[in-house]
């Protein structure tokens, strides 16, 4: 059984362009709460006790926010916050999507969740990620819009390979940015190099494991939200009025 999930929430969120100014994008009210507590809720309820936050622009807002939440939270469990800009240092100097692992390896020694923060998924897609065997798992989305994502190339179950916003149709099973991990991922992250833009890549590393053919594709079956520009803002809003949250 599965405890352990890390949030990646480091980054400042750009494409929510002047919403960012003052706050991290996990931190824009969605109805009356941040986005990042309608994330944690889930997660809790889904049956993980042991979160480490991974923080960065702005981090002492999300401090604040945490204070608040684990006053008024009704679940049961522990947030470890970590800071990425004082581990690795600042953005200018090392940044991307595999950072919040470099941050984490010394604190996730077993298996672990590994979310975006930016992205909400569903209590029931959140349990059924609790794998407890040797493989690593990405979770896969069929999409209308695959193009704009990195998409998964399957083959018996197993991930071949990850193809990101292709130009001509290779599939619709999206990455959501959600995956289990065993530890193995850790020796992977010096492997990698810098991306064509200048930042390393999480799907690096997975794409690492995958040619070992240790990287299975779960398919998530509810829903996932992806919150990265302001049209999300509304679609969300939408979303949770018509699910009763």
């Amino acid at each position: 059984m599965i405890k352990k999930v890390v949030i990646a929430a480091a980054g400042a969120g750009t494409r929510m362009l002047h919403l960012t100014n003052n706050k991290p994008k996990h931190l824009i009210k969605v109805q009356k709460k941040p986005f990042l507590a309608y994330l944690l809720d889930n997660v809790f309820k889904a049956g993980y006790k042991d979160i480490i936050l991974v923080i960065g622009y702005k981090g002492e807002l999300v401090k604040e926010f945490l204070k608040e939440y684990e006053k008024n939270n009704r679940f049961k469990g522990k947030i470890k916050i970590v800071c990425q800009f004082d581990i690795l240092g600042p953005k200018e100097k090392i940044y991307g999507t595999a950072c919040s692992l470099m941050c984490v390896k010394d604190g996730a020694k077993e298996q672990f969740l590994f979310i975006c923060g930016d992205n909400l998924y569903s209590v029931k897609d959140l349990k059924e990620m609790n794998i407890d065997d040797q493989y690593n798992y990405v979770a896969g989305f069929n999409h209308p819009r695959p193009e704009k994502y990195g998409v998964l190339i399957t083959d018996d179950g197993f991930l071949k390979k990850i193809i990101e916003k292709p130009k001509k149709y290779v599939g619709n099973l999206i990455n959501t940015g959600m995956y289990k991990f065993t530890p193995e991922v850790f020796g992977k992250l010096s492997e990698i190099k810098k991306s064509p833009r200048g930042e390393y890549e999480i799907t690096d590393a997975v794409s690492l494991l995958a040619k070992e053919k240790k990287v299975k594709v779960k398919k998530i079956k509810d829903y996932w939200l992806d919150f990265g520009n302001p049209a999300d803002i509304i679609k969300l809003s939408r979303f949770l009025k018509k699910n009763g949250y």
